[in-house]
């Protein structure tokens, strides 16, 4: 048996999101956001599932601290639904979407624990959607605004600001694959958003530093890892460019000032152009106090002519998948970190989501959801070894506290460490639950080898 050890000062929590949470979409002055409008067209969402009422946390916010408190989390990420405090997304501000987040922020900090506030977790408000949304460089500035207004507000009460999570998602996923909101497939608009979104990036952490705001702020990309089938240079050059969507093309430009001149070339062959604006990357390469990695899975992929966007097919190599058809790739998660503590240096570094689709169920009150332990195990122990190699990993946010509206999944897909009955709206702990629990208490877990 090995003992995974971790140290005192490692920081424990978990994560949400506004739209997948909250509900009561029409209630406190919210306005319509762009999953409203996405999960309300046929076809769109498994089931014709949408949020409107989700886990109804809105209303039940005290109830889910208090399973925050008995889990012993010292640090929750949660959203802002944008147009809870600018119904428009711009113009005037809703005191009321104010009001129920300085309620839900107190009571955590009563609970003694940590915020950590993301701005934008893809609910733009609809309306900005009608005038263009990220393809319309007004709604940087709405954004920048909407983050301004945010960090006068609750300066003093949340510490920590995520910017924007997932921007690969928010262009790529939903613009180009067309897979959530609003839907589109073009790549050129896709590839225009990606740069809207981290000049809104750089210049919500610009007016932060301009407003002396006590904390920290970053943003949180998702990253995979690919692994080449073999060592032929097309097979990694294949894997390169994969993964190099998610990483240097959201990465570089934070870091470095610049795109990845591989990638521009590649994009170039496809069609695409770069749109950027005199000082555009200047306002991006603003640094960071932390950085923000998602990360769920990888895989074993090699060259393959005409195969996607990048001549790049993914292979079967035979891992174990969660329900949701990912595999499960806790090597992925060492490697991807050590890549990027290499590339882009000592920036601290906190796992603001991480975890795994199992759709267990309740039988007689407890679900025995082993494969999830399993999972988070398996990445605990990856990221013990990440941080024995120097990575400045500060701490680890499990995804998710309940399970929740997945999206283009709708209620299909089971991420929670708690299980939610929608119809009753029931809140049930999971073994993983009180395994994360232990985990957390002891700061160590042990392996059986």
């Amino acid at each position: 048996m090995a003992i995974v050890k971790f140290s005192n000062e490692m920081k424990w929590g978990a994560a949400t999101a506004s739209y997948q949470i909250e509900g009561a979409v029409k209630e406190g002055g919210r306005g319509l956001s762009i999953w409203d409008t996405f999960s309300k067209t046929p076809g769109k969402v498994k089931n014709g599932d949408n949020g409107d009422i989700a886990c109804d946390s809105y209303h039940r916010f005290e109830e889910d601290i208090e399973i925050m408190k008995d889990l012993g989390i010292n640090s929750y990420r949660f959203s802002v639904a944008w147009s809870r405090i600018f119904p428009e997304g711009t113009g005037k501000v809703n005191k009321e979407g104010l009001d129920f987040y300085h309620k839900f922020v107190d009571k955590l900090l009563e609970n003694g624990i940590e915020p950590m506030c993301t701005l934008y977790h893809w609910d733009l408000p609809q309306s900005l959607q009608d005038k263009g949304g990220w393809d319309n460089r007004e709604t940087i500035e709405a954004f920048v605004n909407y983050a301004e207004t945010m960090f006068k507000e609750f300066t003093g009460k949340i510490k920590f600001w995520i910017t924007l999570n997932e921007p690969w998602c928010v262009s790529y996923l939903s613009n180009y694959l067309g897979l959530h909101a609003p839907g589109y497939t073009d790549l050129q608009l896709a590839t225009s958003i990606a740069h809207n979104l981290l000049v809104a990036h750089g210049k919500a952490v610009i007016k932060f530093r301009e407003l002396k705001i006590d904390g920290q702020i970053g943003y949180a990309p998702n990253v995979e890892w690919n692994e080449p089938y073999s060592n032929k240079q097309e097979d990694i050059d294949a894997c390169t460019r994969a993964g190099a969507w998610f990483i240097e093309w959201f990465f570089d430009p934070v870091f470095k000032g610049s795109y990845p001149q591989f990638m521009v070339e590649w994009f170039g062959k496809k069609g695409v152009q770069l749109r950027i604006e005199d000082g555009d990357m200047e306002i991006i390469h603003q640094p960071i106090d932390f950085l923000g990695i998602n990360y769920y899975t990888g895989s074993v992929g090699r060259f393959k002519e005409n195969a996607g966007l990048f001549d790049h097919e993914r292979v079967d190599a035979g891992y174990k998948k969660t329900d949701i058809g990912w595999n499960v790739y806790p090597e992925g998660f060492y490697k991807v970190l050590c890549y990027i503590h290499e590339t882009y240096g000592q920036t601290p570094i906190y796992i603001t989501e991480n975890g795994a689709c199992y759709n267990d169920e309740p039988i007689d009150r407890r679900v025995k959801d082993e494969g999830r332990i399993e999972y988070l195990q398996q990445h605990l122990v990856s990221l013990n070894r990440a941080i024995e190699s120097g990575v400045n990993i500060k701490g680890y946010l499990t995804w998710s506290l309940l399970d929740n509206f997945e999206w283009a999944e709708g209620y299909s897909k089971r991420f929670g460490i708690v299980h939610v009955n929608y119809r009753t709206l029931e809140r049930t702990k999971k073994d993983s639950f009180y395994w994360y629990k232990q985990t957390i208490s002891n700061g160590w877990f042990q392996v059986n080898e």
